[in-house]
């Protein structure tokens, strides 16, 4: 742009020392479309508007398609246009998230590219960059910039459609002889009507073989709750590939809660690991994931899994210290689904306080170790079952570990 202006002034100062009115006439020309372009590019880039659309949740290997829309809302066109979306590495893309483009006045240009989720977790995509400028580069170069936003991909789910848990373990309803509610599933015997019976609970083919009103009788029950504890303080993970059992250890997590609401149980979480869209400034004590109450729907679910996508194991408050304190919001008897790494002599210390409270914890320890047998004999004597989830495979055979 200086060269230009340098040009200009050449221009006029020849036509003033050897009086050529060609000199003059080129220095105008070059002068009226040096402000032509000063004047145009900005104006034209107040009327330009910028979109981007996609899915802000995605499971884990699911395509996200992402699609950017640049609309000239005004009467001039623009030559040229140059964007540039930023992505997070985790989300590589086999499309080209740069191009250069022109608008014409009104008219509308759309581009997508697709992200693929290869890992779970809560991404930035963008900010995008866009710039622009005159056909001849004398103005200075225009640029804008669309904010980012942000995208979920959900960790990967295992099914557990042959999960065998031992059946102590109160996943949902079990039989209780405290009558809180009668489980209509749970049919007992029939007695005689009673004022202030259901008319619904009135067995009729009885009623018409004894001529005398009978109703059904119900087994009492108990619903109980489940809550998965995920410890992912990270100096509890003491193997050189811990990240990947970190991530194995999410995935279990992740795997029950989604087997449980499937079978319409009220599930919740707590774990000790840090929450991104926590205060960054605050104390580490402050940045850990809220906990979510036991409940029951697909919604809740999916609020469960949102947590677990985010999630991120730090130097956070040890499990044996945050535990107990944990588990005070939860009602008495709730199961404890313990995911961990290990069992050592401090998690089960802690587990076995958890049972003298009303709670039956079960420990589902996810790093391989030769001295498990230990582990479970130890966790056998204080009350509460051990098993160890290294594996796809072991999560469908926790029952039969079990019952040996």
């Amino acid at each position: 742009m200086s060269q230009f202006l340098l040009l200009i002034a050449l221009l006029v100062a020849t036509g003033l020392l050897l009086q050529l009115e060609f000199a003059f006439y080129i220095a105008y020309v070059c002068a009226g479309l040096y402000a032509w372009s000063r004047w145009y590019t900005p104006l034209a880039m107040r009327r330009l508007r910028i979109a981007r659309q996609f899915a802000d949740h995605a499971f884990l290997g699911e395509p996200v398609p992402v699609t950017l829309s640049f609309t000239n809302d005004g009467w001039l066109g623009l030559p040229w246009l140059q964007y540039h979306e930023g992505t997070a590495v985790e989300l590589p893309t086999t499309d080209n998230s740069k191009r250069a483009f022109s608008l014409s006045r009104g008219e509308t240009a759309v581009f997508t590219y697709h992200l693929h989720t290869t890992k779970r977790g809560y991404y930035r995509v963008g900010p995008l960059y866009l710039s622009s400028s005159d056909l001849f580069g004398l103005a200075q170069e225009q640029r804008s910039q669309l904010a980012p936003a942000y995208l979920t991909v959900y960790p990967r789910l295992v099914p557990l459609s042959q999960l065998g848990l031992p059946s102590r373990l109160p996943f949902g309803t079990i039989a209780s002889q405290q009558r809180l509610f009668a489980d209509p599933a749970r049919p007992m015997g029939v007695r005689e009507f009673r004022s202030g019976d259901s008319l619904r609970q009135i067995n009729w083919k009885v009623s018409a073989h004894t001529r005398d009103l009978m109703v059904k009788t119900l087994q009492p029950a108990i619903s109980l709750e489940t809550a998965v504890l995920l410890n992912l303080h990270l100096s509890d993970y003491q193997r050189q590939d811990r990240y990947y059992t970190i991530e194995w250890a999410i995935t279990v997590a992740a795997s029950l809660a989604a087997h449980l609401s499937q079978e319409r149980q009220a599930v919740g979480l707590l774990s000790n690991g840090t929450d991104p869209l926590r205060p960054a400034e605050a104390p580490i004590s402050e940045r850990t994931m809220l906990p979510l109450a036991p409940r029951t729907g697909r919604a809740h679910l999916m609020k469960l899994l949102e947590q677990l996508a985010r999630i991120a194991a730090e130097e956070t408050i040890p499990f044996s210290q945050w535990a107990s304190t944990a588990c005070q919001t939860l009602n008495w008897g709730t199961t404890l689904l313990v995911v961990t790494a290990s069992g050592d002599e401090a998690t089960c210390q802690t587990l076995h306080r958890l049972v003298r409270s009303g709670y039956n914890p079960v420990l589902l320890l996810v790093e391989p170790s030769t001295s498990f047998g230990l582990v479970r004999q130890r966790a056998q004597h204080l009350g509460f079952a051990a098993f160890q989830v290294v594996e796809d495979k072991d999560l469908r055979v926790i029952g039969q570990d079990h019952k040996k």
